[in-house]
């Protein structure tokens, strides 16, 4: 037979998981939880969110008006006056450009009054640049412009004085050179000119789009702040009775003096600088455009004598001096500039000298025709008098244009800085303020709690 085993199955081994650990945040909600279901929990709780909700009300305050007050800030400080640098450049070149070919044209006899204005106008547009140059970022489109503009300005200098030197010795290839040095100026120059303008322009925008917006996330929270602070007041006044507690009557009180002060702070700050754009960079805008316009229509008087007839272009079926069809461009264009500013001024020191420039812009028209008409009938000498001559002459006219856009211009930018600034100093303080408040009130919250609590012991 065979032999039966004795040996005895192995005892099963347990395969129960271990106990699991419970997170931090889950333990927390416990306790929270059991707090909650007493009475001193529950003030306790209600108290921490409350310090919570000023505590971030005030923080978000002071961040969103303290972005808000650096933009206002660059508008007035840096945007604007870099817009105005970037405008200026533009017109200095063109004035400079204006000033060459009426000396070109005075020959032997050029003036100092015309031979300054045109160093004038380049050590303007050079010190504009590095102006530019120290404010722009390095490698913006804006550095990539004033790079260009401060390799071409020696190039134009070198072309002119040529043009000089070979008009003083009488040789007609000083014409050409003046010709290119124009060409130079309209086709690379100014463009790059009025690229960085337009490009200052854009910030200039972006900083009041940054600066203007309604803090909406203060304001939402602030909201929230003082209703939780009321609904903590109601439901103390049911439990006890007492129809005040100091500490959070202080708390509510703080709450809404930077509620309010954020409100109507920022209503102001927006106003003015609302108020700064459209009474005082519009009109900027356009009267610069103006300046630049007039500048251009003489340049282009005086190289239609220059060049005698050697450009041309065809308007329609017929064929013109390039320049003089120019100058009727420019001068259109000068027209509805000075209409559009007359109609943005909005006071008579704005309005005064606008007018003035349209009267001045209709007499040089009609001298401008008198002059074509000479010239056309070959009298050269009499048109040339008729246009850098004295009294009688374009260049009179153009003088008076100038003049009174630039204090038009003046006018302008004082009523920018004004509204500006007034906007900027309606941020003032507000950002520290916010702050200091919210941790008064959250401490008022705090302390109103605590003196509930310390009735239960």
């Amino acid at each position: 037979m065979g032999e039966v085993s004795n040996v005895a199955n192995p005892a099963p081994t347990s395969t129960a998981p271990p106990p699991s650990r419970r997170t931090a945040f889950a333990e927390g909600v416990d306790q929270v939880r059991a707090a909650a279901t007493t009475e001193p929990g529950r003030l306790r709780i209600i108290g921490a969110l409350l310090a919570l909700l000023v505590v971030g009300f005030g923080a978000v305050t002071a961040w969103q008006t303290t972005d808000r007050a650096a933009a206002a800030d660059d508008v007035l400080h840096k945007s604007q006056p870099l817009s105005t640098a970037a405008a200026d450049i533009y017109r200095s070149l063109a004035d400079a450009n204006t000033a060459a070919s009426s000396g070109f044209l005075a020959g032997g006899q050029e003036t100092a009054e015309s031979r300054e204005r045109y160093e004038h106008g380049i050590d303007t547009a050079a010190a504009k640049l590095v102006t530019a140059a120290n404010n722009s970022d390095p490698g913006s489109p804006s550095a990539a412009a004033i790079t260009k503009l401060n390799k071409l300005l020696p190039e134009y200098k070198g072309l002119v004085e040529r043009a000089r030197t070979y008009n003083r010795q009488g040789f007609p290839v000083g014409g050409a050179y003046l010709r290119y040095a124009n060409q130079k100026m309209q086709q690379e120059m100014l463009p790059a000119a009025e690229d960085l303008y337009k490009k200052e322009n854009q910030r200039l925008r972006d900083d009041y789009a940054d600066a203007t917006p309604y803090p909406w996330a203060a304001i939402a929270l602030g909201v929230l702040a003082l209703a939780a602070l009321a609904w903590t007041q109601h439901r103390t006044y049911r439990r006890t009775n007492r129809v005040l507690n100091h500490g959070l009557v202080a708390a509510t009180a703080a709450a809404t003096v930077v509620l309010l002060w954020l409100v109507v702070g920022h209503s102001v700050a927006r106003a003015g600088l609302h108020d700064s754009y459209d009474h005082g960079v519009r009109s900027l805008n356009v009267l610069h455009d103006a300046r630049i316009a007039s500048l251009k229509a003489r340049g282009n008087e005086n190289l239609t004598l220059v060049a005698r007839g050697a450009e041309t272009v065809k308007a329609g079926d017929e064929t013109v001096d390039a320049y003089d069809h120019d100058f009727s461009a420019d001068m259109g264009a000068l027209a509805k500039g000075l209409a559009e500013a007359r109609r943005l001024a909005d006071d008579t020191t704005g309005a005064q000298p606008v007018e003035k420039a349209e009267s001045n812009m209709a007499e040089w028209r009609k001298r401008h025709t008198a002059a074509r008409a000479q010239d056309d009938n070959g009298n050269y000498e009499q048109a040339l008098a008729l246009v850098i001559g004295g009294k009688g002459a374009t260049g009179e006219c153009f003088d008076s244009v100038d003049d009174n856009l630039a204090s038009a211009l003046t006018h302008e930018q004082n009523e920018f800085k004004r509204a500006a600034g007034d906007g900027l100093d309606a941020m003032g303080g507000l950002p520290l303020g916010a702050a200091v408040l919210a941790v008064l009130g959250a401490a008022g919250a705090v302390l109103g709690i605590g003196r509930r609590l310390s009735e239960y012991r």
